[in-house]
């Protein structure tokens, strides 16, 4: 299991504000984060993740895993903690939502990564170098908000 708490290097950190309760903001991130990673069964198997299939209890808790993460802590509706490893590299995505009142909420997704080696910095660089990862947090941010608000 990776740990995230200081032991990887920090890549990055995105948010958003949503208008909607707490709860409401948690329960459209667990659905919108499993259903954005379960797609990527395929290429989880291609890297080599060490989780590659979903397993463990739903909603997800620690002990949940889907393609490419594990549930490595779960305080809702304050944090969840994601955390995977493949061949290239070793990560973890953590999400906080901040309260800050009025029905709305800040959630902030952090990324944390490692990329041992030579492959692991060619792989850097397609992945974060390109824009890529970048835009895929903003997406799922983006996709967690109007589902939130929605609701």
């Amino acid at each position: 299991m990776v740990v995230a708490n200081g032991s990887l290097p920090r890549i990055d950190e995105h948010s958003v504000m949503i208008g909607a309760a707490p709860q409401v903001v948690w329960d459209a991130l667990l659905c919108v984060v499993e259903r954005s990673f379960s797609s990527l069964r395929p290429m989880s198997r291609v890297l080599g993740c060490r989780d590659a299939e979903t397993v463990g209890p739903r909603p997800l808790a620690v002990g949940s895993a889907f393609p490419g993460f594990h549930v490595a802590a779960a305080d809702a509706p304050h944090k969840l903690e994601l955390a995977g490893r493949h061949r290239f590299s070793r990560y973890a995505l953590t999400f906080r939502l901040d309260d800050v009142g009025n029905g709305r909420v800040r959630l902030r997704a952090e990324s944390l990564a490692e990329f041992p080696g030579v492959l692991g910095r060619i792989y850097q660089a397609m992945v974060i170098g390109t824009g890529g990862h970048v835009l895929g947090v903003k997406r799922l941010l983006a996709t967690v908000k109007r589902r939130a608000e929605r609701l």
